[in-house]
C-alpha cells in the first residue's frame, strides 16, 4: 500500500525535496517478515536513535512514521527556528555595526521571502540525515508510512499491516498546545508546525507566551521587521529559567523594539477583515492590540490519542505516557521516549532518552540505566542565548538543597567588553560547604556552547574549584567560568589558613 501524499507549504523545490526524504509520495511499505525485536512508533529523534541504535546492534526493527521522518526537530523545529535564527543575528550585527566604527548604509532592507527560502533550502539539505531510504537501504530498518496503533500486546498495525514485536516503543512526540481563547479558532492563528510556511512578512505579530518558542520568534520577527506585541502571564519572559538571566534577555528585547505585556493575559481574539484585534488584560485593565498573525507558544501537548494505548494497557494523562525510570510504560513489554512522556522537550534528551530505551528493552541483563540519572543541559536561542543545566536556585530552595552561588558578570571579562557583549553572565551552584555543582546558567551570546564544560564536570565529578586549574584561551568568553572557579578557591582562604601562610613565608625568609 502506497503513503498518503504530503504536502509542506510552499511546495517549492526546497520542500519537494525534504518530502522526498522524509515521506517519499512513491513509497512502498514493506511486508513484515516474522517478529521484531523492536518495533518504534514515531520517526521523530527518539524514534530515529531508538531504531539504528537497535538495529545497530543487531535487533530486528520496525520503524513507523505518520507524517514526516525528523518529526518537529527537522520539519517544524530546531532546524528551522535556527535557519531564522541565524539571519536574525545578521541584521542586529548589522544595525549594531556603527558600535564598532563601521559605517553602513542607513535602512538596511530585510528581503524576508529570501530569508524563508534560505531556510527551506538548508532544510532540505539537512533532510537526507532521517530519510526514509537512509534508514531502509543504509540502516536496516523496516519503515513504515502511515498511521501506527497497538491492536494487542504483541502486534501494532499499520496501513494495513500487522506488525508482531517482542517489544515495542512509543515515540510519537507532542504538537503545539493552543489554549482556550474566546475568538481565537474563528480569527486564526500560527504555531511553530505553520509559521515556517510563510513566505510574507506580517507587519504586526501578536506571540503568546513568552517561553522558548515564543521568544526566539518574537525577536526574530521583530528583527525582521514586524511590530511585535509579547503577551505573557508571568513578571517577566522565559519565566523558568533564573530571573537575573531573563533580565539581561528582557533588556535585550526592549532594546529590539518588542512590546512586552507582562503579568497580562488574552481575553479574546476578533477578526475584522484581514487583521485581527486582541484584547489584552492585566491588572484589572483592558488594552486592544491590531495583529496580522498571532503565533501561539504556550507549550507542547503529547500525542497520545489514536495509538490504542487503551487497549494494551498502557497509562497516560494530558501530560502524555506514564514511565517509570527506566522509561517503561505500565505494559512491561512498551518503553516510551521524548516528548510524549517526558518533561524534557529536546531534542537532545530524546535522543539520550532512546539510548536508555534501547539497552532497557533489548538488553536488560547488561543492567537497566536510569532516566533519572541524566544530565540535561538546555538553551534557549535568544541574542543573547540563555543555558542551563542541573538546579536552579529555586529548585534548591523548594528541595531543601543548601547552595552557595558564585557568579561572573560579563561587564569584567575582557573578551565580553571587547565583543560588545557586555550583558551577560556566569552562575554556577554548588552544594553548601563543597565545590560540587549542582547546577549552572551562562547568559551570553553562544552560551549553548559554553554550558557544555560545565555539563562534562557534573557529569564527571569535576568540582568547581578543579575547573579554576584549567587554562583557559585568552581572551575568550568562556574565561568567565574558570574565573568562577577562582572565586570558590579565594573563599578556602579563610584567616587561619592565611595566617599559616604567613607564617610559611616568614620561616622562608629566614
Amino acid at each position: 500500500m502506497e503513503s498518503k501524499p504530503v504536502e509542506m507549504h510552499p511546495m517549492d523545490e526546497h520542500n519537494r525535496a525534504l518530502i522526498g526524504n522524509v515521506h517519499p509520495a512513491d513509497y512502498v511499505n514493506p511486508e513484515p517478515t516474522g517478529k521484531y525485536n523492536l518495533v518504534v512508533i514515531g520517526a521523530g529523534t527518539a524514534g530515529l536513535v531508538t531504531a539504528v541504535g537497535a538495529a545497530g546492534l543487531g535487533a530486528k526493527v520496525a520503524l513507523i512514521e505518520r507524517h514526516l521522518m525528523g518529526g518537529d526537530c527537522l520539519n517544524v523545529g530546531c532546524v528551522p527556528s535556527k535557519g531564522l535564527i541565524s539571519a536574525a543575528r545578521r541584521w542586529a550585527a548589522v544595525r549594531d555595526a556603527s558600535d564598532f566604527g563601521i559605517r553602513v548604509p542607513e535602512g538596511v532592507d530585510v528581503d524576508f521571502p529570501a530569508v524563508m527560502e534560505r531556510m527551506r533550502r538548508l532544510r532540505a539539505r539537512i533532510a537526507p540525515n532521517d530519510s526514509v531510504e537512509r534508514y531502509s537501504q543504509e540502516f536496516g530498518v523496516d519503515v513504515f508510512l502511515g498511521d501506527g496503533r497497538f491492536v494487542d500486546s504483541s502486534t501494532v498495525e499499520v496501513a494495513g499491516k500487522k506488525l508482531r514485536f517482542a517489544k515495542a516503543v512509543v515515540a510519537t512526540g507532542g504538537r503545539a498546545n493552543v489554549p482556550t481563547i474566546p475568538g481565537l479558532a474563528e480569527a486564526g492563528y500560527l504555531t511553530n508546525e505553520t509559521v515556517f510556511a510563510l513566505t510574507e512578512l506580517p507587519p504586526r505579530l501578536a506571540v503568546i507566551g513568552a517561553g522558548p518558542i515564543g521568544c526566539e520568534l518574537a525577536q526574530s520577527f521583530r528583527r525582521f521587521g514586524s511590530r511585535i506585541t509579547l503577551v505573557h502571564s508571568s513578571g517577566h519572559i522565559l519565566s523558568r529559567e533564573d530571573p537575573d538571566a531573563a533580565a539581561v534577555v528582557e533588556a535585550a528585547f526592549v532594546k529590539d523594539g518588542v512590546d512586552l505585556a507582562l503579568n497580562a493575559s488574552v481575553v479574546d481574539v476578533k477578526a475584522r477583515g484581514d487583521e485581527k484585534i486582541v484584547r489584552i488584560g492585566s491588572g484589572g485593565e483592558d488594552r486592544e492590540v491590531l495583529a496580522d498573525e498571532i503565533l501561539v507558544g504556550v507549550g507542547r501537548s503529547p500525542n497520545v490519542e489514536g495509538l490504542g494505548l487503551e487497549k494494551v494497557g498502557v497509562d497516560f494523562d494530558k501530560f502524555g505516557v506514564k514511565v517509570d525510570d527506566h522509561l517503561q510504560t505500565t505494559n512491561p513489554r512498551i518503553f516510551a521516549a521524548g516528548d510524549v512522556c517526558s518533561k524534557f522537550k529536546f531534542t537532545h534528551a530524546a535522543d539520550f532518552l532512546a539510548r536508555i530505551v534501547i539497552q532497557n528493552a533489548l538488553f536488560p541483563a547488561f543492567g537497566k540505566r536510569k532516566a533519572s540519572a541524566l544530565t540535561i543541559p538546555s538553551c534557549t536561542y535568544t541574542d543573547p542565548e540563555v543555558a542551563h543545566v542541573g538546579l536552579y536556585e529555586k529548585d534548591a530552595a523548594d528541595g531543601g538543597i543548601p547552595i552557595q552561588t558564585y557568579a561572573q558578570p560579563f561587564e569584567d571579562v575582557d573578551r565580553a567588553i571587547l565583543d560588545g557583549e557586555e550583558d551577560g553572565l556566569v552562575k554556577v551552584h554548588v552544594r553548601a560547604g563543597t565545590d560540587k555543582i549542582v547546577g549552572a546558567t551562562i547568559v551570553a551570546s553562544h552560551a549553548g556552547e559554553m554550558i557544555s564544560e560545565l555539563s562534562v564536570a557534573m557529569v564527571n565529578g569535576i568540582g568547581l574549584g578543579k575547573i579554576a586549574k584549567v587554562i583557559h584561551p585568552y581572551p575568550t568568553q568562556a574565561e568567565a567560568i574558570r574565573r568562577v572557579g577562582d572565586q570558590y578557591n579565594r573563599t578556602r582562604l579563610t584567616p587561619t589558613v592565611k595566617r599559616v601562610m604567613q607564617q610559611l613565608l616568614k620561616w622562608g625568609r629566614a
